[in-house]
């Protein structure tokens, strides 16, 4: 039996990252007052829960226990998110701001993730599949704040 320990920590990282990504959307959807931005962040923030479903399997898969909670920084952040939005009055542009940055991270994440020599070729292939899903949502936030700078 191979010791899948690396894989397991490694998925497991992106579990937790990609959990704060759903909630910091759900929170996004609740703060924003446009209706176009409210269904964007509610798909994405379910899209995002279906990749940590699917690495949850993995991990479970591999032996391991699965991460089924976010990071504390991000409940920090998710905290910070909330009292901006207070701040700011729900201000889209405030948020979509906040948005990306969050997009920034978990890209982030999933490219070193990526670069990592030591992970097995499945686990790989499978942080592969969903880093595409995860740069396509980050584009997307990344042209939708591009757009508002206008």
């Amino acid at each position: 039996m191979s010791d899948n320990s690396h894989d397991i920590s490694t998925l497991n990282g992106l579990i937790a990252t990609t959990i704060d990504s759903a909630d910091g959307y759900t929170e996004a959807a609740k703060d924003s007052e446009n209706s176009r931005f409210t269904a964007l962040f509610t798909s994405r923030a379910s899209e995002r829960r279906a990749i940590a479903t699917r690495l949850q399997q993995q991990v479970t898969a591999l032996g391991g226990n699965p991460e089924d909670d976010g990071t504390l920084l991000a409940g920090a952040h998710r905290m910070f998110l909330n009292l901006k939005s207070v701040v700011t009055g729900n201000d889209d542009k405030a948020i979509i701001n906040e948005v990306e940055a969050g997009e920034d991270h978990i890209k982030a994440k999933f490219e070193d993730a990526l670069e990592d020599r030591k992970l097995s070729p499945t686990v790989r292939d499978l942080i592969e599949t969903s880093y595409m899903s995860v740069k396509a949502g980050h584009d997307e936030m990344r042209d939708i704040k591009h757009s508002m700078q206008h």
